[in-house]
C-alpha cells in the first residue's frame, strides 16, 4: 500500500495541489494500480513471442525512374511560368520558410 508521503510527494513533482481527500483518493488508486502491476509480474511470459507491432508492417516503395523532364514541351513551361506570381531564371519564386 502506497502512503499518503508518497502521493504528497508525487503531486508535488507534477505541481499538483491536491486537497486531504484527493490525497486519500489517489493514494487508493495508485495501490490498486501496483498492486496490479505486481500480478503481470507473476504472468510467465516464456513462451511468448516478443512484438514490437501487432500487425506486419512494410514499406511499399516505387523503383525510382529518370524523367526526360516533369513537362512534355517547353510550352507547357512557359505556360506554367507565366501562371505564377513571381519567377526567376526559369523557376517558380516562393517566400522562404525557415
Amino acid at each position: 500500500m502506497i502512503k499518503k508521503k508518497e502521493v504528497k510527494h508525487i503531486a508535488k513533482l507534477a505541481r499538483l495541489g491536491l486537497t486531504e481527500k484527493e490525497i486519500e483518493k489517489f493514494r487508493r488508486e495508485l495501490s490498486k494500480i501496483l498492486d496490479y502491476i505486481e500480478k503481470l509480474k507473476e504472468v510467465n511470459i516464456s513462451k511468448v513471442e516478443s512484438t514490437s507491432h501487432l500487425i506486419k508492417l512494410e514499406n511499399v516503395m516505387r523503383k525510382d525512374e529518370q524523367s526526360s523532364a516533369p513537362f512534355k514541351t517547353l510550352t507547357d513551361r512557359e505556360k506554367l511560368l507565366n501562371l505564377a506570381p513571381k519567377t526567376k531564371n526559369k523557376y517558380l519564386r516562393v517566400k522562404s520558410i525557415l
